[in-house]
């Protein structure tokens, strides 16, 4: 994994753990493919509000239709770079 992408999980991970006030967690234990849903209990609201916090970091948007690729910070991070290449 390259340095760029690795800075791009852990500052997922950083604003994930934030969001969800999840306590004696920090970003360098994060496990990037931990499934938000099934496996933290993350609801609709949550991700909603997490979002919200990615797409003003990243200057980007995130469709609502889109959500369901966002499982685990990895597969978040493969989106966000996608999306910024996009805007190139």
């Amino acid at each position: 994994m390259n340095k760029e992408k690795e800075t791009l999980i852990i500052r997922i991970a950083e604003i994930v753990i934030a969001e969800l006030k999840l306590q004696d967690i920090t970003p360098d234990i994060f496990d990037p493919d931990l499934d938000l849903v099934d496996e933290l209990g993350v609801d609709s609201m949550d991700l909603a509000t997490v979002v919200l916090v990615l797409q003003d970091e990243y200057g980007i948007t995130i469709d609502e239709d889109d959500y369901p690729k966002l499982r685990n910070v990895r597969l978040i991070a493969d989106y966000i770079e996608q999306r910024l290449r996009s805007q190139r």
